[in-house]
């Protein structure tokens, strides 16, 4: 089973058709219990959660009713009759599911620890299908109908995450030679983190692997005018060492033209056989060519 909390809230059992939760207010009930599930959540922070603007006067009663719906949206037809995956204990919502459940961001953030572990040991191919993995469940917006607190924080963790997940697929893609891929992770992470000096270095990477110095060079002076502009500071000294290294290293020289290689069997067409006689040039008369006579054919 994989429950998304990416987009549209939706629970997708294996061999049935996919559930979605409409509701914003379940939605986010939903996804903190399930993000908390480990020890429960509070039923006070729950409902701070759910109306993040003032609780309202009944909203002991509301919170109920909408614990008793993601109550509902969370039972399977497997469970015991009786039985509920989402249960009050001590003033906590516990919510409990099976072992092999999984969860989108938490299959990102655990993907994208192995892909840094991988990549920290040189298997480039692991950690840049590993980094794109993460990076493909991260697409979407986290409970866009809703704001508050508990939802900016955690959006806040979650670009963080998808921000190192496409740093290190554009990292992997440039040490395994994949320029195309690099650059457009890299581009992507610069895009949404204007300010992230991480990013740039994976684009002067991504360019420097290409063979295009220049471009990286460039790069780096956007960055400097982007920090010195907005935020008044230098590039970070691990900035500056990578910009010293691009300027330490020889532009490549273009690849020089060969020529295309003759055949000597053609060229030999060509070739002049000084044993042959040469040919005079010819005399002619009124008659013809008195010089290269022309053999009478034999009687028929």
């Amino acid at each position: 089973m994989l429950i998304r909390l990416i987009g549209l809230v939706t629970i997708e059992p294996d061999g049935a058709p996919p559930q979605h939760l409409s509701s914003a207010q379940a939605q986010v009930a939903f996804a903190r219990l399930l993000l908390e599930r480990a020890g429960g959540t509070d039923r006070d922070q729950l409902a701070e959660t759910v109306w993040p603007e003032g609780l309202p006067d009944t909203w002991a009663s509301a919170l109920r009713s909408l614990v008793s719906r993601v109550r509902t949206f969370v039972t399977t037809p497997q469970d015991r009759p009786g039985a509920t995956p989402l249960v009050s204990q001590g003033g906590r919502y516990v919510l409990r599911v099976p072992h092999d459940v999984a969860v989108d961001v938490e299959v990102a953030e655990t993907a994208l620890a192995e892909a840094a572990e991988a990549y920290a040991e040189g298997a480039f191919a692991v950690a840049q299908q590993l980094a794109a993995g993460a990076v493909s469940n991260l697409r979407g917006s986290f409970l866009p109908s809703h704001e508050g607190e508990w939802v900016n924080a955690m959006r806040e963790q979650l670009e963080e995450l998808r921000l190192k997940a496409l740093e290190t697929a554009s990292l992997s893609s440039s040490a395994l030679g994949d320029e195309h891929h690099a650059l457009r992770y890299a581009e992507e992470a610069v895009r949404r983190a204007p300010f992230r000096e991480s990013a740039y270095r994976c684009r002067m990477a991504a360019h420097t692997r290409a063979g295009n110095r220049a471009e990286a060079l460039r790069s780096y002076q956007q960055l400097r005018e982007v920090l010195a502009e907005e935020l008044g500071i230098d590039p970070a000294p691990e900035t500056e060492a990578a910009y010293l290294e691009l300027l330490r290293t020889p532009e490549p020289r273009p690849p020089v033209r060969q020529l295309a290689c003759l055949d000597p069997v053609l060229m030999g067409v060509f070739e002049v056989d000084h044993r042959m006689p040469v040919p005079r040039p010819c005399s002619l008369a009124d008659h013809g060519c008195v010089t290269h006579r022309m053999s009478s054919s034999p009687a028929a």
